[in-house]
């Protein structure tokens, strides 16, 4: 598997093809923006549009990325579920697995906008988890240094195809969205742009970690578009 290798405010870290990003000094394994229940939520508004199998498609791939890194410590970095009723509607099994995920390993679940208050699950339920001059927070503050963050699925198109992605800069990480049904906000959006320094990388995920200068995709050959 090919990742990507990079340091933040003198911390190791690794962008994995997953969208999961990998803390090897600390056992960590962050996610962001599962949006467990998005099917439900979508029937429950809407009428059944998509095909309700985003639970266990997200939670199969959290499992792998955990059992790859071994991770001892899981960090969910906000809207983990779709909304608070989302939750109240996942099935005993979902629950269950991740029960399961959960047992042995410290799992911190970040309040995002989508579910601003506590579940009822173990674990640390924080507005932000700071570590060793790290800070994970749901929505990017501006003017932080060494932050992580997700929030706006940002994704990016190359070859006809949009791609989740991660951004990475001297001060700061926005992660992709990990859940199977999200979308995504292009990573050139002037949202973005203002966050991001003219230096950045756009990381995106697949079957590798592809690397490209963010101004490289501003130029449009690596031209994205999606939303979130």
């Amino acid at each position: 598997m090919n990742t990507y290798a990079f340091s933040l405010a003198g911390q190791n870290l690794v962008a994995r093809p997953s969208g999961a990003l990998h803390w090897p000094g600390e056992d960590l394994l962050c996610v962001s923006d599962l949006h467990l229940g998005k099917s439900a939520r979508q029937a429950r508004l809407n009428g059944a549009q998509l095909p309700p199998y985003d639970v266990q498609d997200t939670l199969a791939r959290l499992e792998a990325e955990i059992h790859a890194t071994a991770a001892r410590q899981v960090l969910c970095l906000g809207d983990s579920f779709d909304d608070l009723a989302a939750f109240d509607a996942l099935p005993q099994t979902a629950l269950d697995w991740i029960t399961r995920l959960q047992a042995g390993r410290r799992w911190y679940w970040i309040e995002g906008n989508h579910d601003p208050g506590p579940v009822a699950l173990p674990g640390a339920h924080l507005a932000r988890h700071a570590a060793r001059g790290l800070t994970f927070r749901h929505i990017a503050n501006p003017g932080e240094d060494g932050e992580i963050s997700g929030h706006y699925h940002p994704k990016a198109r190359l070859r006809g195809t949009a791609r989740p992605c991660f951004l990475i800069d001297e001060t700061r990480v926005i992660l992709p969205a990990f859940g199977t049904y999200t979308g995504g906000l292009r990573c050139d959006d002037p949202v973005l742009s203002a966050l991001m320094a003219p230096s950045a990388r756009v990381v995106l995920t697949g079957r590798r970690a592809l690397v490209l200068p963010l101004r490289q995709s501003r130029s449009g050959r690596a031209a994205s578009s999606a939303r979130r």
